[in-house]
């Protein structure tokens, strides 16, 4: 297996990720999935990540336990109210309360770190720049300058064995084109979860930022979401 066939992909059991997982298998890579328990307010999603690796059947899935809830300052991770019945003017006004500070940095690393180790030139992330809640780690000159401090920071690299290259499949897709190729991948919807703030048994609120963005993506693509909302 060469260092090209490898891909590292972070799952957090979202649509997104999901849909990007499933376009890295569409490409024929061999599947590594990375997901973490970061001190989120539930484990629903993580609970989601399991079930869709599960149903892949991908290589390896590592979970990895860190705890962003001691740094704090987001909505997902401390004791601040999650926005609720936001129009789309309002999440595209300013970056909200549930970014989580240097998220996507931290995760990359983790998903670098593995994929050095597994001698995986690919890492896959479902950020978007689209239909998304604003987060300063979702953009491509983010990600560019990610994927370039990879290459600079790693031995593999370094040594010119590898080549990282960070994939980005559904950063310029509105959300209803992700659902549209996901649909087109066979990407079964009912196994994720989107919401931030679910209700006591999982069932998605329906009302916060990111339920919002999934019900528009189902509805601009002519499509019935899965899952089930509270009413």
């Amino acid at each position: 297996m060469n260092t090209e066939s490898k891909a590292v992909v972070l799952l957090s059991g979202g649509l997104d990720s999901t849909t990007t997982l499933a376009i890295a298998k569409s490409q024929g890579y061999e599947l590594y999935c990375i997901s973490f328990n970061y001190g989120q307010r539930h484990a629903f999603e993580l609970n989601a990540a399991k079930r869709v690796a599960t149903a892949f059947g991908i290589r390896s899935h590592l979970i990895i336990n860190i705890d962003l809830s001691c740094i704090g300052h987001s909505a997902l991770t401390s004791d601040i109210d999650i926005p609720k019945n936001r129009t789309s003017q309002e999440i595209e006004s300013e970056i909200p309360v549930t970014y989580v500070p240097a998220r996507n940095t931290i995760f990359l690393s983790y998903a670098l770190a593995w994929a050095e180790v597994l001698d995986a030139s690919h890492i896959f992330i479902g950020v978007n720049a689209v239909d998304y809640s604003g987060y300063p780690d979702c953009r491509p000159e983010y990600i560019e300058a990610f994927e370039r401090m990879a290459n600079l920071a790693t031995k593999s690299c370094v040594e010119q064995k590898l080549h990282i290259k960070i994939q980005t499949p559904l950063i310029h897709l509105t959300k209803a084109q992700i659902i549209r190729k996901g649909i087109e991948l066979d990407v079964d919807y009912n196994l994720t979860h989107s919401c931030y703030d679910p209700l006591p048994s999982g069932v998605a609120c329906g009302i916060c930022d990111s339920c919002f963005l999934r019900k528009k993506g189902f509805f601009e693509a002519g499509l019935v979401d899965p899952i089930q909302y509270a009413k």
